[in-house]
């Protein structure tokens, strides 16, 4: 059986697109809890991930970097204020970069290899973050979804790992160093159909999910994200309108938290990074 990509996107709970108007003045900060939870179901099941960590999350809370670090897996960088790279000049952008090298390289000693974008923000329109990436020596990068929705996604962006051209960063371009690791889809009825993970593991049925990762694991390595947040059972819920809520909160805790652990059970999984040196 092929190994597939796990991916864990470490940040606060509050981060989510669709609570920003609702958010209070006094949070309730879980990020350690969560993240602890999230390494003791992975220990369980002796799964080694890739977590893109959010560079503010971690200079707050070092001792999370620690406790992924010491459980043996990989660490990239989820840049790091949360922002969309579309709302970043490449000046931002680059700042960030350096800022988020420095935390994970303080705590942990080792350089950062992959990198992940807020919200899947790489597409053309912010496709300079690429030359900065390389320039900052990353391997590669798990940001561009071949879907297209409201906040992101490039549709028609290969399904399999590639090197994006500088011209358009849905063409492969072999003289290019930087590998894109694609969020995982899957064509149905000439449709991309996304089942990455994160809100669409928390959406879709359990059956359908199996079937649709042994379906593209047979053709390439699989990739799943997911949030600490959304397996936790302690997340907190705010008042919100009927559709944040919705896709703020649908199916978190419990339901997702046993969606996951079928998988792990199901699916053989290790570090992104594992699975780009074997490219």
């Amino acid at each position: 059986m092929r190994y597939n990509a796990l991916t864990i996107d470490v940040e606060h709970w509050w981060c989510n697109e669709f609570l920003k108007r609702y958010l209070p003045e006094k949070r309730e900060d879980q990020l350690i809890d969560s993240v602890r939870f999230i390494l003791d179901i992975l220990d369980k099941y002796n799964v080694r991930a890739t977590f893109f960590v959010l560079g503010s999350a971690a200079e707050e809370h070092p001792e999370v970097l620690e406790m992924i670090y010491e459980n043996g897996h990989e660490i990239g960088s989820h840049a790091y204020s949360h922002e969309p790279l579309y709302k970043l000049t490449r000046e931002q952008f680059e700042k960030e970069i350096k800022q988020s090298i420095k935390i994970i390289h303080k705590t942990t000693g080792e350089k950062s290899l992959g990198f992940r974008a807020p919200h899947f923000s790489i597409n053309n329109r912010t496709k300079w973050a690429f030359e900065i990436l390389e320039k900052y020596g990353f391997k590669y990068d798990s940001s561009i979804f071949p879907i297209k929705t409201n906040l992101y996604g490039v549709p028609n962006a290969p399904l399999t790992p590639y090197h994006p051209s500088k011209e358009d960063v849905s063409k492969h371009d072999p003289e290019r160093r930087i590998i894109e690791f694609p969020l995982s889809v899957i064509r149905l009825a000439g449709i991309n159909i996304p089942i990455s993970g994160g809100f669409y593991l928390r959406t879709f049925p359990l059956r359908f999910m199996k079937w649709a990762l042994k379906k593209v694991s047979k053709e390439r390595p699989a990739v799943i994200y997911i949030h600490p947040w959304e397996i936790y059972p302690y997340t907190p819920r705010l008042k919100a309108s009927p559709l944040a809520r919705f896709e703020a909160y649908h199916g978190t805790g419990l339901p997702t938290l046993r969606k996951f652990k079928a998988l792990l059970k199901e699916f053989k999984f290790k570090p992104m990074g594992d699975i780009v040196d074997e490219l």
